[in-house]
C-alpha cells in the first residue's frame, strides 16, 4: 500500500535538520514505524522475530556497536533495550551533524533505567492515530492555520461529505492506519476491538513485565468510556469501577491509570486557567479522554448503528473525535487542547498555539445545538474583552470563535461565530 502522508512528516523533517536524534512516541498501531521508515537508511527492529534477541543482547554488551550503519538509523521500539538511550545520547555528543537517529516507542520508559534525559540532543515527537483528513475522510477544505492567520477566511457554503452515519462509523473505526488496508467496513471495526483487548491482556504486562489484573484494566477502560469527555473526579471513576469489579485501593487505581497513560491510551485534557474571573474557582480536574474515540466505542461495547439511536452518548464520543483531530492539526503549530470551566461558564475547547494565540471552540453534533454553543462562546468572548479593557488580564483576544459540528454546511453566523463541519477541517 502507498504510504499515507501524516502531519508529523513535516515536523520530523524539520527536527532531523536541527537535532541529532528524535524520539517518536505514541500508541501502538498508530503508524510510528511506517513513518520513521520513510526517513531511515538503516533499520534496527528490536521486535524482529529472528534478529531481535541478538540486537537486545548486543545492546546490553556493546550498545555503540549496534549504532553502526548509514544515518539516519532507526531503532524501532527502543524501550526493549533502554541502554540504547544513553548510547544514542553519547553518540550524538561525539558525532558531528544532525538527523543521526530516529527512535520509536509505544510506552514511556522509567527514568531510573536511563542515566541522562537527552535534553538538547534527543527531541520528543508525539504521533497520534490518523485524523479524518489523513485517512481521506475529511475533504480538508477549511484549514486550521487559516482560522488563526486570516480574519476574513471564507468558509460560507463549504460542505462536508460526511453524514451522521459516516461519523458514527468513523468514530468506531478509529484512526488506526491498518484499517485502510481492509475493504470490508465491518472487518475494519475489528481492529479497534482487538486494540482494546490487547491493552487489557498483553500491553499492560509487556510495559514492564509486571503481571497485572486484565479484568481491572477492562473495568477502568469501560468506566472511562462511560465518562468520556466529562469532568468527573477520579473518586467517581473509582466508585463506578467498584460497582462492576469490586473494591480497589487508591494506590492500585492510580498505578493502573499511570500504566494506561504510559501506553498513550489515556490522553486527558487539562484546564485553561487565565486570570479572568478572580472570584470564581476554575475547575482543574482533567477532562477524561482517550487517544482515539474508537477505544471508547469498544469500551461501551456498542456499534455505529447503536450510536445512531443514542446521540447523547455519541455527542461525547464525537467530542473525543474532534479533540483527536485538533491535536493532530495543531501539532505543527505547537498546539495545546485545553478546556475552560469556572462553575458558571464552560467552554469545550481552548485551542492554544505556541505564539500564545488561541481559539475558543464548542463541539455540537447537530444543527439544533449550534446556537447553544455559539452563545457560550460569545459570553466567554465578552468576558475576556471586558477583562482586557479593565486591564485585569494580559491574554490577547481570541483569534476565532467556532462551533465544530457534524452538520454538513459551514458558515459564518451574523454574530461572527464560525460553524465548521469536522468533515471539512484539516
Amino acid at each position: 500500500m502507498e504510504y499515507i502522508k501524516r502531519y508529523v512528516d513535516e515536523e520530523l523533517t524539520d527536527i532531523l535538520e536541527c537535532m541529532g536524534a528524535v524520539l517518536i512516541v505514541g500508541p501502538k498501531w498508530c503508524g510510528k514505524t511506517t513513518t520513521a521508515t520513510q526517513f531511515a537508511k538503516t533499520i534496527i527492529e528490536l521486535q524482529h522475530p529472528t534478529l531481535g534477541k541478538s540486537y537486545i543482547e548486543l545492546a546490553d554488551v556493546d550498545p555503540l556497536l549496534l549504532l553502526d550503519g548509514e544515518k539516519p538509523l532507526l531503532i524501532d521500539e527502543w524501550q526493549m533495550a533502554p541502554e540504547l538511550w544513553d548510547a544514542v545520547r553519547y553518540s550524538v555528543d561525539k558525532t558531528e551533524g544532525y538527523g543521526l537517529y530516529i527512535l520509536t516507542g509505544s510506552t514511556i520508559v522509567d527514568n531510573s533505567k536511563i542515566n541522562h534525559k537527552g535534553v538538547g540532543r534527543i527531541h520528543r515527537l508525539m504521533m497520534r492515530p490518523m485524523s479524518l483528513y489523513e485517512s481521506g475522510d475529511s475533504n480538508g477544505k477549511i484549514s486550521l492555520v487559516d482560522l488563526f492567520n486570516d480574519k476574513d477566511v471564507k468558509i460560507n457554503g463549504i460542505t462536508s461529505d460526511l453524514s451522521l452515519h459516516d461519523l458514527t462509523f468513523l468514530a468506531s473505526r478509529g484512526g488506526w492506519p491498518e484499517t485502510l488496508n481492509i475493504e470490508d467496513k465491518q472487518k475494519q471495526l475489528i481492529i479497534a476491538s482487538s486494540y482494546f483487548d490487547n491493552i487489557c491482556r498483553d500491553d499492560t504486562y509487556n510495559i514492564d513485565g509486571v503481571k497485572r489484573d486484565s479484568k481491572l484494566f477492562e473495568a477502568i477502560l469501560r468506566s472511562y468510556s462511560r465518562n468520556i469527555s466529562a469532568l468527573v473526579s477520579n473518586t467517581k471513576i473509582m466508585a463506578d469501577i467498584e460497582e462492576n469489579y469490586g473494591k480497589i485501593s487508591e494506590p492500585t487505581f492510580y498505578s493502573y491509570i499511570t500504566v494506561l497513560k504510559n501506553l498513550f491510551v489515556i490522553d486527558n485534557v487539562s484546564a485553561w486557567a487565565p486570570n479572568i474571573r478572580s472570584k470564581q474557582k476554575i475547575r482543574k480536574t482533567e477532562k477524561k479522554e482517550f487517544i482515539d474515540p474508537s477505544i471508547a466505542v469498544a469500551g461501551l461495547n456498542v456499534t455505529p448503528e447503536m450510536l445512531i439511536y443514542d446521540l447523547e452518548t455519541f455527542g461525547f464520543i464525537f467530542e473525543t473525535l474532534c479533540i483527536r483531530d485538533l491535536k493532530v492539526y495543531s501539532s505543527p503549530l505547537g498546539g495545546k487542547v485545553l478546556y475552560y470551566n469556572d462553575g458558571t461558564l464552560e467552554v469545550d475547547c481552548v485551542l492554544q498555539i505556541a505564539d500564545g494565540r488561541y481559539g475558543l471552540i464548542e463541539f455540537k453534533l447537530g444543527d439544533k445545538r449550534i446556537d447553544e454553543g455559539a452563545q457560550t462562546l460569545l459570553k466567554m468572548d465578552k468576558l475576556i474583552k471586558q477583562k482586557i479593557a479593565e486591564g485585569n488580564t494580559h491574554i490577547p483576544e481570541p483569534s476565532f470563535l467556532a462551533v465544530i459540528t457534524g452538520d454538513p454546511i459551514a458558515k459564518v453566523r451574523k454574530d461572527g461565530v464560525m460553524v465548521i463541519p469536522i468533515g471539512a477541517l484539516r
